[in-house]
Order: structure tokens, then sequence, then C-alpha cells
């Protein structure tokens, strides 16, 4: 999903004519290696439901499709693409007539269209840019989002005491933010990508957070200063750094994708930030897409069987995708502990690890 984002947000604008697409194909099958690789989103915008999608080579852009639909009528062709054959929609895509000539082989229509001030086109991008997304392994891209808010008083409020109810021990937090100069770049730094970091205005964000000094008696003696990238634990690190993004996605209504959600965070704060977005706080509709191995997410209270996705791959190393709505309703009844038929392997989507210990105890006598 990231790569479609960027490619749809940059193709018609980044690449030239003859350049190679950055995509990389399945390499475990003869039949994939060297075949187009298909992509399509479903999303709902302003009360509408639309699809798009397109279907890439290295080379080229092989097809591409919109469609839309309202809630009183049957799905509407916008545009269909067959290499560099379009077929366009004189009713509902007007604005990408006469485009078809300036799209390269290389490029989306869609994009070009928006590049153009198509208006469709150009909402539909916006939303690309809605989707966000932020690793769970290291707080790097979007720690800035944090300190950046916390430059705001009334955000900065709202984060600590968001804080403060994870429990931290954190009495308040502030950030320094500057922007990156020449003079702050490492020694020996590439020219062109010295170039692209001070035309992107960069910042250089740190987060300062406080906590209690106790004396004798558990009496308060005064406050003692961390920086929270040096002196807090990386659980700590962590939840701070995600705490702008989440509330950001809450505010906007927008979407945040995180990879390994519950890294480094105990299972009932986990918990805490997934129920957020099922509480009268999401009043924008924001949406939070994470993959996670926390089986104790797993609850018929917190989920519906169709927000639940598993990831399993076969035999032949292809991952297949699909929801526990997909599961025959005889295994899973509304009474059903998900986490633990889970665990027994009756959804799939679990390791194989038959004759685990054999295979570490052998040669060992």
């Amino acid at each position: 999903m990231v790569w479609f984002r960027t490619f749809v947000l940059q193709s018609s604008k980044e690449g030239q004519v003859g350049e190679d697409i950055d995509i990389e194909p399945f390499l475990l099958s003869s039949e994939t290696e060297k075949g187009a690789s298909h992509f399509e989103v479903r999303f709902r915008m302003n009360g509408l439901d639309y699809r798009y999608g397109f279907e890439v080579t290295s080379r080229e852009v092989v097809s591409e499709w919109l469609f839309r639909k309202s809630p009183t009528a049957k799905e509407a062709k916008l545009f269909t693409r067959e290499g560099q054959g379009f077929q366009l929609s004189s009713a509902n895509f007007k604005e990408g007539k006469g485009l078809e000539a300036r799209t390269r082989s290389n490029a989306l229509f869609l994009s070009v269209c928006a590049q153009f001030n198509g208006e469709e086109a150009t909402k539909i991008l916006e939303w690309m840019r809605r989707f966000r997304n932020v690793s769970g392994l290291t707080e790097t891209g979007f720690y800035a989002v944090t300190a950046e808010r916390l430059q705001d008083a009334g955000h900065r409020a709202q984060l600590l005491e968001l804080v403060q109810k994870a429990d931290f021990n954190i009495q308040s937090l502030r950030s320094e933010v500057e922007p990156v100069t020449e003079d702050k770049l490492p020694a020996g730094l590439p020219a062109e990508l010295k170039k692209r970091v001070l035309s992107e205005m960069v910042m250089s964000a740190g987060i300062k957070t406080t906590h209690r000094k106790y004396g004798k008696g558990n009496e308060v003696e005064g406050e003692v200063e961390f920086d929270l990238e040096e002196n807090e634990s990386s659980g700590t690190k962590k939840f701070i750094a995600l705490s702008g993004p989440i509330m950001r996605t809450l505010e906007e209504g927008s979407i945040l994708m995180v990879d390994e959600l519950e890294a480094r965070l105990h299972p009932l704060l986990t918990q805490a930030i997934l129920d957020l977005f099922h509480s009268p706080v999401n009043c924008r509709n924001a949406q939070l897409i994470c993959a996670t191995h926390e089986v104790s997410l797993l609850d018929p209270d917190r989920f519906r069987r169709d927000q639940v996705w598993f990831c399993g791959k076969d035999e032949t190393g292809a991952t297949d995708v699909y929801t526990l709505a997909d599961i025959e309703p005889n295994v899973v009844r509304p009474s059903s502990k998900f986490s633990r038929q889970y665990m027994l392997g009756l959804y799939g989507a679990v390791p194989q690890l038959g004759k685990f210990r054999e295979a570490a105890g052998h040669g060992m006598k």
C-alpha cells in the first residue's frame, strides 16, 4: 500500500520516458517473476465508493481503471486503460479528455489528470495523501510529527494528558524544533542528497520529558528533565512518538497504517490505542490499519470478524490474505474465543513447528 500510494502521487512528475518502474515482483514463481503486479484499492470519499487500480511491470503500466458508485446507482466507469489505449466516459470523466497523449507508458493516467488539475483525479490524490504509514519498530519518520505538535500549547496539553493516562509518570513535555541547515548535515554527505534534504525543509526535532525527583520518605524534592531519545525506555519513546500521528489521524479523520503496532508496548496499552478508534473520540471516522502478532487482540468484544485479517503463507512461499469472516460459520461462532482458536490453528496463518525441539537438539548429544 505504501508503494501504491507513492507511485500514484509521483509517477506523473518523478519519472522520465524509458525509466524503469521500481516494482518488486514475486520471485518464487517463474510465472510471476516477469509478469505484471496487480494493485487495487476500494475506498469511500464524500459519500461515493471508488475502485481504482492498475497493473505494472518494471517497464510499463499494463492496465489502469477507475470506477465510481453512488449509494443509489450501479458502479459507473470513469476510465479504463490497456497499455496506451484509453477509454474515457464522456459523461463521468471529461477532465481526462486530451490527456491520453500526455501520459507516458511508465506513468499513471490518474496522476497525469491530477497534474493538470482534473477535479476528480485531484480529490483522489488528496485521499491518497491522507493515507499515512509508520513503522512500529522505529520512531524514525514520525518522531518529528509529535515534536511539531508539542510546539502548540493546545496539542501539547492534549498529548501530555494522553501520556499521563498511559501511566508513564511524566509531568510535562516540550520539544525543540528547528530547520536542518547545511552546517548540521553529516560530513561527506553526497551533494545531491544534501540538496534534496535542504530543499524539503527537513526539521531537526528533540523531545524532552520531565519527571518528579523524590527524596527521603518519598517526598518530592524537585524535577528532572530527560531527553526522550537518550534517557527514556524504548516503550516510552515509541508511545510518545506515536501519540502525535495517532491524534492527528483522529482529528483529520484520515488513515494511519502501523506495522508491528504492539512492538515494545504493553498489551493493555496496545488495546487502549485500538479502542480509541472504536470510541466516540473518533468522531471523524478515522481508520487505523495495523499489522500485529499480539494474539490477545483477537477478541469478539473488540472487533467484528470482517475487521480481522490473516496472512497465511503456503508451501510455495506465496501469502494469502483473508478475513475471519471468510472462515466457515460452524468454526467461528459468536461465542468463539478467537485467540484460543487461532492458536490451535483453526484459522490457519500460524507457523508449522513440527519437530521444532528435535531440530534444536540435533547433534547436541
